[in-house]
């Protein structure tokens, strides 16, 4: 998951069962950063030279038709035993060094974190996709939080699977692909971190058939 390309021409990707951060170099060779643990999922380079780790708290894996699977086929369940939450990872791609930013915003546990974008601020925004239990469901948020560890946000509308994210080109808008429901949201911006209203515009639903 989260490919970034770096600035000498390798690519850094997460690998979420392993539980690490590599660098893939052009010549083929695969190296591990660091060891972060849980379920690293989206990753970016912010402003600083660091990668950002949308971090889910790892996942329960199945085996099907020869393909591996980030839940249990029994129960349908993706939250692993154990599971104490997600977070944002950040990683010096140097020296594998690697500090936790957020775990929680006002209280409220991080379940998933899926994917990050930055914006020209330097600050980020990130999905936190949840987790599925046998007989229930978290309901996901779109969040903003601040590089340097100061600030998280969680824009106050609830969505079903919030997965990946991404920024408009010139900045004024957040887009948000909500999986369980098949629709692409986008929220109009304030300012930095900031969504004129918590009730987004949808562009894209599927139709059912």
């Amino acid at each position: 998951e989260g490919p970034v390309v770096m600035p000498d021409g390798s690519i850094v990707v997460t690998e979420i069962r392993r539980g690490t951060l590599t660098r893939v170099r052009p010549d083929g060779t695969v190296e591990v950063i660091a060891e972060l643990g849980g379920g690293p999922n989206g990753a970016a380079l912010g402003p600083d030279g660091h990668i950002y780790v949308a971090n889910n708290g790892g996942f329960l894996w199945s085996e099907l038709n020869g393909m591996t699977i980030p839940f249990d086929l029994a129960t349908r369940s993706n939250e692993p035993p154990g599971f104490s939450g997600g977070w944002i990872d950040r990683v010096d791609p140097a020296t594998g060094e690697r500090t936790v930013l957020y775990r929680e915003c006002d209280g409220w546990e991080l379940r998933g974190p899926n994917d990050l974008v930055f914006d020209a601020h330097g600050g980020f925004w990130f999905t936190d996709f949840g987790k599925t239990r046998a007989r229930s469901i978290d309901k996901g948020f779109l969040h903003y939080a601040a590089a340097d560890g100061s600030r998280i946000d969680r824009v106050p509308h609830a969505m079903y699977g919030p997965n990946g994210v991404g920024l408009s080109p010139d900045g004024s808008r957040v887009y948000v692909a909500e999986s369980f429901t098949g629709r692409l949201l986008a929220f109009d911006l304030a300012g930095p971190g900031q969504v004129a209203s918590p009730q987004p515009e949808v562009l894209v639903a599927t139709k059912s058939h």
